[in-house]
């Protein structure tokens, strides 16, 4: 097996659980993490021993979004400086989390604590997401950042309660994104890692191939409702939305202050 720095892998039976573990920042998405757990994913799937993947989190948080701290001397991940550039970044997180829902194999997010911005993004391209009751998902940066530039809410929660999270940048807890189709179901949080792990063992009682054919058939049933241009078009929006007033103000506040700081200012009209 890989030694990887921000995940940790794991064979129970034909389970492969895979935990992202970043727990000091809370498992924000560095470009390390990113590369790492779709590794992870793939050396499962081509494994031909597990039948499903669990991705979970250690410590507080499931995921608290992207980390764009860069290395130091990575200018790889230096702000873009056209649009088209940034269009061509944004596009390229749909098809990064693409790999999770294209994988052969099912996965299953399990969510508790924190599950905004980006953490979205890798739930959502799960198969299915199980989350802790008091989990709290949302997308927060639609108040002064941009737009998801991955676009999965549709799928999950249906037009009317995608526009009311998106509109207001709110976030709901796991009970509630249960209760809105975000999520499969919830349960307390002390239950989790039991509950999770006893659902992924019952799906992998069906044999790998019948699986696999399964699981395919309905994201085909997806793609006929355009989930690939879908992704595209919200790359292009989020990298668009990045030139509104607000998130140029709100740059320039995050320059001025720090983005903690930002964060709390912008986030105090909301409380």
């Amino acid at each position: 097996m890989p030694e990887y720095s921000t995940v940790l892998t794991e064979r129970i039976g034909l389970v492969e659980r895979i935990t992202l573990n970043r727990p000091e920042k809370r498992n924000a998405l560095s470009s390390l993490l990113q590369d790492e757990l779709i590794d992870a994913v793939h050396r499962a799937e081509r494994s031909n021993e597990a039948r499903v993947i669990i991705i979970r989190g250690a410590g507080p948080s499931f995921c608290s979004g992207y980390d764009f701290a860069p290395p130091p001397g990575d200018v790889e991940h230096l702000r873009a400086a056209t649009l088209e550039q940034d269009v061509a970044l944004t596009i390229s997180y749909g098809e990064r989390w693409s790999h999770l829902w294209n994988c052969r194999l099912p996965v299953i997010a399990q969510v508790h604590g924190t599950c905004i911005a980006g953490g979205t993004d890798v739930a959502l391209h799960c198969d299915l997401v199980v989350v802790a009751e008091d989990a709290r998902i949302g997308f927060p940066p639609v108040r002064s950042q941009g737009a998801p530039p991955t676009h999965m809410w549709l799928y999950h929660a249906g037009p009317q309660w995608t526009k009311r999270l998106l509109l207001t940048g709110d976030t709901v807890t796991g009970a509630q994104a249960a209760a809105i189709g975000l999520a499969l179901e919830a349960v307390p949080a002390e239950q989790l890692d039991d509950h999770v792990l006893a659902l992924a063992t019952r799906i992998a009682t069906i044999g790998h191939d019948l699986l696999v054919h399964n699981k395919r058939i309905v994201n085909l049933g997806i793609e006929l409702m355009g989930r690939t241009t879908m992704q595209v078009l919200a790359g292009i929006h989020d990298a668009l939305a990045h030139n509104a007033p607000e998130a140029l103000e709100f740059s320039r506040q995050v320059r001025e202050v720090g983005i903690r700081a930002a964060i709390d200012e912008r986030d105090a009209r909301f409380s």
